[in-house]
């Protein structure tokens, strides 16, 4: 665990003697919140007014930003680094509300990756006019790192979706078929993600009904599999890329990119380098313009050229193809 995390995470434990509270701040800086959760590698967050709304887990959250006012203590847990940490270019805080009071944030923190060593992440990243195009237009891009089933189940959906798509069939996946959680006064009423043993039990017309389509046997068996243990989730965090990636494909509807996408988001794999219809587009495009070059070709060179955070480079590449550098499919 790096330094700057590790102390994120044992300051985010310590506000325990405080008390338990409903809201919590997070110093930042060079996060783009609104980027992190709008850029493809989750779907359960929606846009409300100035903050961000969705569900990790069991519990309700809401996140906004916030630019950091300094000797402002307003409703901060106590980081002892924070002035360190959210000192320099672009610094702020992430005010973080759920729907029942808490004594321990580490998980959001850990989800959030708040105490990520940005600037050293993107050091590592190729030095190239694509690259750098890409860093410039989406800097404070991070990856989240999520619950396997939730982020395996949801990108099994994700196949020939768009973005908007696929939150629409894991909102009504959850609604079904989710456990409703607590919510504060006035607000939508809130699901959790269906557990591997709730889907498996379900009829396929009923998967079909959340409009999923020719993905709903899919998903069907691939949490029966998951549900009785043939496919070990918790396994695949300390296997090496390569036979990671493998077990995952064990799973009906899990080729590759899906693979990488898990390994990526939701354990953090950074050799995970997931090629969809838009990194194809935006590798030809901005590396390889006026050429043919084939699927193994491409992931060859990702192999390759992005360095050690490979993965966190492919979500820049990704959020710039779709969003910035405006490229059709």
């Amino acid at each position: 665990m790096s330094s700057i995390k590790s102390r994120f995470l044992n300051a985010a434990a310590s506000d325990e003697a405080a008390g338990a509270g409903c809201r919590t701040v997070f110093p930042v800086r060079d996060y783009d919140l609104g980027a992190t959760l709008n850029s493809g590698q989750t779907f359960r967050w929606q846009r409300r007014e100035d903050g961000w709304e969705g569900v990790i887990g069991s519990r309700w959250v809401r996140l906004r930003m916030e630019a950091d006012r300094p000797g402002s203590r307003r409703e901060r847990i106590s980081f002892q680094t924070s002035a360190a940490a959210a000192r320099g270019r672009n610094a702020g805080v992430i005010v973080a509300e759920t729907a029942q009071p808490l004594n321990d944030w580490r998980w959001l923190a850990d989800y959030l990756q708040v105490g990520l060593d940005l600037g050293g992440v993107l050091a590592t990243f190729p030095d190239d006019g694509p690259m750098r195009a890409a860093v410039a237009a989406c800097r404070g891009l991070r990856l989240l790192r999520q619950d396997p089933w939730e982020c395996l189940a949801s990108f099994i959906l994700s196949s020939t979706k768009q973005i908007v798509q696929i939150r629409r069939i894991v909102a009504l996946l959850c609604e079904r078929f989710g456990d409703p959680v607590m919510v504060p006064n006035g607000c939508e009423a809130a699901f959790a993600f269906p557990t591997p043993e709730r889907v498996a039990a379900a009829g396929e017309s009923e998967l079909r009904a959340c409009k999923m389509g020719f993905r709903a046997p899919n998903l069907r068996a691939a949490a029966r599999k998951v549900g009785d243990g043939e496919v070990d989730l918790s396994r695949v965090a300390g296997l090496p890329t390569a036979a990671a990636r493998a077990e995952l494909m064990r799973l009906p509807g899990v080729g590759r990119k899906i693979a990488d996408c898990v390994l990526l988001f939701a354990y953090g794999f950074q050799a995970a380098f997931p090629v969809d219809v838009w990194v194809m587009k935006a590798l030809r495009r901005l590396y390889f313009p006026r050429r043919r070059v084939a699927l193994k070709r491409l992931q060859q060179f990702t192999e390759t050229h992005f360095g050690p955070h490979a993965g966190h480079a492919q979500q820049y590449l990704f959020h710039y193809a779709r969003v910035h550098a405006k490229l059709k499919e």
